[in-house]
């Protein structure tokens, strides 16, 4: 049943009375250098975030073994957070309505070179329209529209009607494992939001994710006798080749897949970090490799590493040098399934409208190349898994941007979805 029209009304303008604390509390969040193993500070802080608006709290560590054991688990490395997963519970006084998990991940990706920003990194600069920091449109400025729309209902007397679990999470950059966690921890509600930044779409499917090591060893000798020598960086680029073919051979495979036969490149291979040898007047004798490939939805990551395996052998077999000394492959990240959403669930029909209350626009959906924590919802608890938020420009790159009314247009959507979806009552 739609909501009342005075009850939107009154929703729309909670999210703007809030919404000068909300950009101010997404400030703060951007300002934690909350890269990969260092998001301990920033999970405390959203402890308390959630602690003081009188969340029930539950903060846990990730279990290894569990999530070793489980299909949707990825490797995990001495690089793998140990940060805590942090969870909030909104629970009613009578549950009639439908449950509901929003969820967001603190941690973010490496800044690269500072003097190539404008600004510095984790200042969270305001310029115009837009809101700049590594990992503010990726993704804290979600993970502060779920705790702001929440507080939208309350700023009214309302509450949601259902039980909410308001999740933040880790490792979403490099493992996926700790939303996947979350479900071995026995979170499940009957729908997920994640508000990524997805220019106002809903993702209707994308890829799952392979990081894997490809590690070539050489023949050391000086340079002046290099011709009796075996060059691992050259080496590693005949491999580089390789996988370019493979990368090819995927996205030819996209045909009869209609969430991807008509995107130009969905499988994009990434030869993401390269190093090798020791000295530069020696021949160096290794090289590693640090690459990501995508995956279509429906084809588990062992069989799509298999391949990769199974690829870079026949290839080592062909080639004179490698015949002898194999390249050695190790899957060290990302080891996740893509998904896809079915479309009709009532939980997409709830947010369509949500959006165009808030937008004055239809909600689209499109497709995604890029990892996401939707899957472990979609994939592992059967629910629909709502990937949905802001405007955004240079995500993993400079001078990484999110668009100031577009985060107000969503977070009124979201306290929309939420009211609905959940029901409210008196808070």
């Amino acid at each position: 049943m739609p909501l009342d029209p005075q009850l939107r009304d009154k929703i729309i303008a909670s999210v703007d009375e809030g919404f000068g604390e909300q950009i101010a509390f997404t400030q703060a969040l951007i300002r934690f250098p909350s890269t990969r193993g260092a998001e301990h500070t920033v999970q405390d802080f959203v402890f308390r975030a959630l602690s003081d608006r009188g969340y029930a709290m539950d903060r846990f560590d990730m279990d290894r073994a569990a999530i070793e054991s489980h299909p949707g688990g990825s490797p995990w490395s001495n690089e793998h957070s140990t940060a805590p997963i942090v969870v909030g519970i909104h629970r009613p006084r009578e549950e009639k309505g439908r449950s509901l998990i929003l969820q967001a991940h603190v941690d973010v990706v490496p800044t690269g070179p500072m003097e190539m920003w404008s600004h510095a990194p984790f200042d969270p600069v305001i310029e115009g329209d837009w809101l700049y920091g590594r990992g503010g449109a990726d993704m804290k400025v979600g993970h502060a529209a779920n705790i702001f729309a929440m507080d939208a209902l309350r700023r009214i007397g309302l509450q949601p009607a259902a039980t909410v679990y308001i999740q933040s999470v880790v490792e979403e950059e490099s493992t996926g494992n700790g939303a996947l966690m979350t479900h071995l921890r026995g979170y499940k509600a009957d729908a997920v939001l994640i508000p990524e930044p997805e220019d106002e779409k809903l993702v209707r499917a994308n890829v799952g994710v392979i990081w894997f090591q490809v590690e070539v060893r050489g023949h050391p000798v000086h340079v002046r006798e290099m011709g009796a020598g075996a060059n691992a960086i050259d080496a590693a680029y005949r491999v580089i080749g390789e996988l370019r073919r493979l990368e090819s051979d995927w996205n030819e495979r996209k045909k009869g897949r209609p969430n991807f036969e008509n995107e130009a490149h969905p499988i994009n291979l990434n030869v993401g970090k390269i190093e090798g040898g020791d000295w530069a007047s020696s021949v160096p004798c290794w090289c590693r490799l640090d690459c990501r490939i995508a995956v279509y939805p429906g084809i588990p990551a062992e069989e799509a590493a298999r391949e990769i395996r199974e690829r870079i052998a026949a290839f080592a077999q062909s080639d004179a040098y490698f015949a002898n000394n194999p390249p050695q492959v190790t899957f060290n990240g990302f080891h996740t399934e893509g998904y896809e959403l079915t479309p009709g669930s009532d939980a997409e029909a709830v947010l369509a409208a949500a959006h165009q209350s808030a937008t004055g626009s239809p909600l689209e959906s499109f497709m995604t190349a890029g990892y996401l924590d939707a899957r472990v919802y979609a994939l592992y608890d059967k629910v629909p898994a709502l990937c949905y938020g802001p405007i955004s420009e240079n995500i993993h790159g400079f001078d990484e941007r999110a668009n100031i009314p577009s985060i107000k247009r969503i977070t009124t959507a979201m306290a929309l979805f939420i009211a609905e979806w959940s029901g409210v009552e008196t808070a």
